[in-house]
């Protein structure tokens, strides 16, 4: 008579939610691990927070700089790591064969992409508190309604998240890197992140205020500056930019 083990094996995947725990963990730690990345997610947004809250170098109006620039640093933040950062590492991914070992694995590709998106939570989280701490220490007095905020962080990171892959899953490695990086400076620029978007022609206002950084951006910067309500016309704009880029993503995504 045999008697079955403790230690006898049990072959077979492991449940969905813990693949997708496991997996997520795992992007996040090459995430932090990558120096190009930090640099996009952590650094960048940082020193510019410091510098231009410290320095007199762009007329951001009325008040303390630090109440202008702060909303419009975290939006840089959201997009830094939803958009750049994984554009760039899921399109390397993509060329060297990465995505498709994983999508024969017991995750499901869904899963995968849960995964990655959790990790940008998780990332994100992280960049927030640390530049909630530093906008404090200058001076920083936040207003508004947190659920408000909640909303647009969210919404922004889903249109910035399904944009950085319809990039990834389109283009190949190389493009991606350099699409990704211009995207990047052009909104820092042009996105209400650093300069008002009144020093724009009125022509251009129209056009920037069309894109998600700037929603997300100015979104953020009614809310914990000029401490208004819900910011309808905002959230509009990042839910359509939400809804089109996850949907042209999963419709033109390419694994290899």
């Amino acid at each position: 008579m045999t008697t079955t083990g403790t230690y006898t094996p049990r072959p077979g995947a492991a449940p969905l939610g813990r693949m997708i725990a496991a997996q997520a963990a795992l992007e996040t730690k090459m995430l932090l691990r990558n120096g190009e990345q930090l640099l996009l997610t952590v650094v960048i947004p940082t020193l510019l927070l410091v510098l231009f809250s410290s320095v007199d170098i762009v007329d951001t109006g009325a008040g303390e700089a630090v109440d202008f620039l702060t909303p419009g640093i975290l939006a840089l933040a959201v997009m830094s790591t939803a958009f750049t950062g994984q554009a760039i590492a899921t399109g390397f991914e993509r060329r060297y064969g990465v995505l498709k070992r994983l999508a024969a694995s017991p995750l499901p590709r869904w899963g995968l992409m849960t995964a990655k998106t959790a990790s940008v939570l998780v990332t994100e989280i992280l960049q927030i508190v640390l530049l909630t701490v530093i906008a404090f220490a200058l001076g920083w007095e936040p207003h508004g309604n947190p659920v408000a905020v909640l909303l647009l962080l969210v919404l922004g990171t889903a249109a910035f998240s399904g944009l950085g892959l319809l990039m990834a899953g389109t283009l190949k490695a190389e493009a991606t890197l350099a699409a990704a990086n211009l995207v990047f400076l052009l909104l820092l620029v042009g996105g209400g992140v650093i300069v008002p978007m009144d020093k724009f022609p009125p022509g251009a206002q129209d056009v920037l205020a069309l894109l998600p950084i700037n929603a997300l951006s100015d979104g953020l910067r009614d809310v914990l500056q000029h401490g208004a309500g819900m910011p309808w016309g905002d959230l509009g704009i990042l839910a359509v930019w939400a809804v089109v880029g996850l949907a042209a993503a999963g419709r033109f995504f390419r694994w290899e």
